[in-house]
């Protein structure tokens, strides 16, 4: 393609796509629900034990559903801290990125966390100039995240201009007639601090993106009035079968908070385990296959141990890698960052965890999710035949590293 200006996002039509699908899925849901004779009320739900919940209607009516079981499914909401008070506008949630009708110029994320580094290439991609603050030593700090797709995705963000603050936070935010004025200061999350992060500084830019965590949608509930008991944050507290301390009421999701995992596909699990013990089953939920997703620039994708957690562990592995610009489908594709890393026990054979970096790979970790599922080795994954060219075979070629 030649010829041509230069493109530029157009933010009210990228949004309204953006509402488009959400209101298609959230359309095909309601028809689901109706196809399976499953009543939708709209309001503010109360729980007052596990065969009676008040919903409170935006018309100030009041209706009381009577039943056997309760499930809640609320969620969590984004975390708002003292030293940067959201206002919506200069201050921001990620919530509100995601309804941003101009790209700013200069935008400061606080969190590199997983929706902090993908908001952070979404909004480079567009043409903002970002920095990343990040409290802890490493871009993506999340336990189940290997370390060394952590340095790639830092690699990459430097070579998109993305300008990352690691051991540093944000102590102080004024918002100035021309943005806001972010104070930053080394981080007390981490002991021994590089010199770069040692000294205090000052950053602007036009809008400040809060990214530093979750709190759970329970106000309003009444779970103290029912008896739920819930932790210090407030987060609901289930057994095993995501029974809550009131028998018959049960909780899945993000309102369980981060002493189980947080994420949609893990709340859909929860749902359908939650559901069957409703119906008089005695099921735990297990966790201990659980694949995750990042949507940056190259996308990563995990299941399972890292290199860090099997070694603490006990376990005596081998972890083979290949990158992905091995691939001749990556390079057709000219999709070259990413690598493929497989934990696996030395000892049995047996496939620990496997982390990914690259184009598709939220797709890719479904096969290696499967296999640590029904307990198959590294050679199980080498001795099963891979189409090419594909970018899957990345797993083939890794396991034939051993």
């Amino acid at each position: 393609i030649k010829g041509g200006g230069e493109a530029q996002p157009d933010m009210p039509v990228i949004v309204a796509r953006k509402n488009k699908v959400s209101e298609i899925l959230r359309g095909g849901l309601e028809k689901t629900c109706a196809k399976l004779k499953v009543t939708l009320l709209r309001g503010r739900g109360e729980v007052v034990s596990a065969g009676l919940v008040r919903v409170h209607g935006a018309d100030g009516a009041v209706q009381e559903v009577e039943g056997d079981r309760v499930i809640i499914a609320t969620g969590s909401s984004t975390l708002n801290i003292p030293t940067l008070p959201v206002d919506h506008e200069r201050i921001i949630t990620s919530d509100d990125a995601l309804e941003l009708k101009t790209v700013p110029k200069r935008m400061l994320v606080v969190g590199g966390g997983v929706i902090g580094c993908e908001l952070a290439f979404i909004f480079q991609a567009f043409g903002s100039k970002v920095t990343v603050v990040e409290g802890l030593d490493r871009i993506l700090p999340v336990p189940s995240i290997d370390a060394d797709l952590s340095k790639l995705i830092q690699r990459e963000m430097k070579k998109r201009g993305i300008v990352c603050e690691l051991a540093r936070t944000a102590t102080k935010a004024e918002v100035t007639e021309t943005g806001v004025r972010v104070t930053l200061g080394p981080s007390p999350f981490v002991k021994d601090l590089p010199a770069s992060a040692q000294k205090e500084s000052v950053l602007e830019a036009d809008v400040v993106l809060v990214a530093v965590g979750r709190v759970p949608n329970t106000s309003g509930l009444g779970l103290a009035e029912a008896g739920v008991e819930t932790d210090q944050r407030g987060w609901i507290k289930a057994d095993a079968r995501l029974e809550t301390s009131v028998p018959g009421i049960y909780a899945v999701g993000d309102v369980l908070g981060p002493a189980r995992i947080m994420l949609a596909h893990v709340a859909s699990m929860e749902g359908l385990v939650a559901a069957r013990n409703c119906l008089g089953a005695a099921e735990a939920m297990d966790y201990a296959v659980v694949p995750a997703a990042v949507f940056t620039s190259p996308e990563v994708a995990t299941v399972g141990l890292t290199e860090a957690q099997a070694r603490e562990q006990g376990f005596n592995v081998t972890c083979p890698q290949s990158n992905f610009r091995e691939l001749g489908k990556a390079q057709a594709m000219g999709e070259l960052a990413g690598l493929f890393k497989l934990v696996v026990d030395a000892d049995s054979g047996k496939l620990l965890g496997a982390h990914l970096a690259g184009a598709h790979v939220s797709d890719i970790i479904a096969e290696p999710t499967l296999a640590m599922q029904l307990g198959a080795t590294a050679k199980d994954l080498a001795r099963t035949i891979h189409a090419h060219p594909t970018l899957a075979e990345g797993l083939f070629e890794t396991a034939h590293l051993l």
